[in-house]
């Protein structure tokens, strides 16, 4: 068995399983890979992305999959196989349809000093089914990637292809969702539901139906209709959240204290829709766990306790941002928020920005949906960049015509800038990342360890000052860059996207952040 004929059975096999879109990343061993991806491109098969970094192209493929894409990445042996591994786990704990396709050296040299050549069956631990590959084998794909897997495909000398392939296309895929029975709850205790990344519209349902109150992070989907708050977290350490007998949990929340302060107490009982991903199981004790719930209308002045609460304190919220004598991080949530009308897209990167977001987002009327995206499978500021390329791409694939804004702190930026450096074939979305920048990690400053004891040590351990100019950075790779310190210069270039990839860097205060926190966290709803 050739490395070309095993390799033309792996794409052939993903090509069935509805894979639609692949990112490779160039390497020697993965050549038979690549020239199968490359045949089934100019066949019409598939979409063909190259990067030159293995990381990017891991989570270039996750932002892919997040528009309703199946995705696959291709890399090489050794080392790059291990820079995969970040995206490899933020798709396992989203259930995201993502295929990590590694060329490995054959059986025989294992154990060797070979070249590029170590143990990389089930070098993504147990989160992800592997398959070891030296001939071709039926993988039913269809089934294994509705969440991720990897294929360790061991391939042979000699790696390069005599004829040119002829894939057969694809006869379609759909996931299809099973018919789940609602569980019915009794009213009687004060409910809240609460919506984690990737609750969907359930959760809007829920609340609408029964008449409670909807706590809905930014990318739970559900941040819609009038039962939705936007102080929520404020109102939570108050008299109204200590009122809270029974809390429904659909998604994963992990954005909030005072909610994980919630869900913990022990005169609180949590009835839970199981989250998707490799690990499902709450954190925190759960009374009772369905595939959903519903209930009969529950008391209207629960939840307008509620509405008036989340009114006070927002008007109180804007007026102390408006009195800031520059733009803060919370200014620049608030402008992203406001631009992305129906139809667009928001990626927002982890720390302080999706936390920014979750206060100064405003939920949106029914019908006129914003998908909001954000990597909360393990939170981290891997990838942001390559994410939000892969999630427009998605999107333009999957004919949205709305453009995607993307918020990220300037540490996510540049753990990702490498996500820039796009060849000259390659698509370019229209996209308008927007750069907080605070010149380092100031979101500690809010922490434990920003308190004024540990200041000496503050800025070395983890405040982490970088200096660098985003400008410069940018023009190596040709990206245009406009910076801006003022709101309303902020909101004229959200207003104004040039099309194409374009970076916004707002510039804002970081000698202050802590500060502000703790008067934001200080507001309570005016006395009735």
């Amino acid at each position: 068995m050739s490395a070309t004929e095993l390799a033309r059975d792996v794409l052939q096999q993903l090509i069935d399983a509805g894979v639609t879109d692949v990112v490779v990343a160039p390497g020697s061993r993965n050549a038979p890979l690549s020239f199968a991806a490359y045949d089934a491109a100019q066949a019409g098969v598939l979409v063909l992305h190259t990067r030159t970094d293995e990381r990017s192209a891991g989570f270039l493929a996750v932002g892919l999959a997040r528009s309703h894409r199946r995705t696959a990445v291709i890399c090489t042996s050794g080392t790059a196989v291990a820079n995969l591994h970040p995206a490899a786990l933020e798709a396992a704990h989203c259930a995201l349809p993502v295929a990590f396709v590694t060329a490995d050296r054959p059986g025989r040299l294992r154990g060797t000093d070979a070249n590029q050549t170590t143990d990389q069956v089930g070098i993504f631990g147990s989160l992800l089914p592997t398959h070891d590959l030296s001939r071709p084998t039926p993988l039913d794909l269809g089934d294994d990637l509705d969440r991720p897997v990897h294929l360790n495909v061991q391939l042979d000398d000699p790696l390069l292809p005599t004829d040119t392939w002829r894939p057969e296309a694809s006869s379609g895929w759909s996931m299809s969702w099973p018919d789940e029975a609602l569980v019915v709850l009794p009213l009687g205790p004060r409910t809240v539901v609460v919506a984690g990344d990737d609750a969907g519209p359930a959760a809007r349902r829920l609340a609408e139906g029964a008449g409670w109150p909807l706590l809905a992070e930014p990318s739970s989907g559900a941040r819609t209709g009038d039962h939705a708050l936007r102080c929520y977290r404020l109102l939570l350490d108050g008299d109204l959240g200590a009122r809270i007998q029974r809390v429904v949990v659909l998604g994963r929340p992990t954005l909030s204290r005072p909610v994980s302060r919630l869900l913990a107490r022990a005169d609180v009982e949590v009835c839970s829709v199981p989250a998707r991903g490799a690990w499902n199981q709450r954190s925190y004790p759960v009374a009772h766990e369905a595939p959903g719930y519903t209930a009969e209308r529950d008391d209207p002045a629960w939840l307008e306790e509620w509405r008036a609460a989340d009114r006070s304190v927002s008007r109180q919220l804007d007026a102390l941002l408006a009195a800031e004598p520059a733009l803060t991080p919370y200014d620049v949530a608030g402008a992203v928020s406001r631009a992305i009308a129906p139809g667009m897209q928001l990626v927002v990167g982890a720390s302080s920005p999706v936390r920014d977001l979750d206060l100064m987002a405003r939920p949106t009327p029914v019908g006129e949906r914003r998908k909001v995206v954000a990597n909360r499978g393990l939170a981290g500021i891997d990838g942001t960049v390559s994410t939000a390329i892969g999630a427009a791409l998605g999107r333009v694939a999957g004919g949205h015509e709305g453009a995607t804004v993307a918020l990220m702190g300037d540490v996510t930026f540049l753990h990702d800038s490498n996500g820039l450096v796009l060849g000259p074939r390659e698509a370019r979305p229209d996209l308008m990342i927007v750069v907080v920048n605070d010149d380092g990690g100031s979101i500690f400053s809010m922490l434990e360890q920003g308190a004024p004891e540990h200041a000496d040590r503050f800025e070395t351990l983890f405040g982490t000052p970088h200096g660098v100019d985003l400008a410069a950075l940018c023009a190596a790779t040709r990206t245009p860059h406009l910076a801006v310190d003022s709101l309303p210069q902020l909101e004229q270039a959200l207003a104004a996207p040039n099309g194409g990839i374009e970076v916004v860097e707002a510039r804002v205060r970081r000698d202050d952040r802590r500060a502000l926190d703790a008067r934001i966290r200080t507001l309570r709803p005016d006395p009735s």
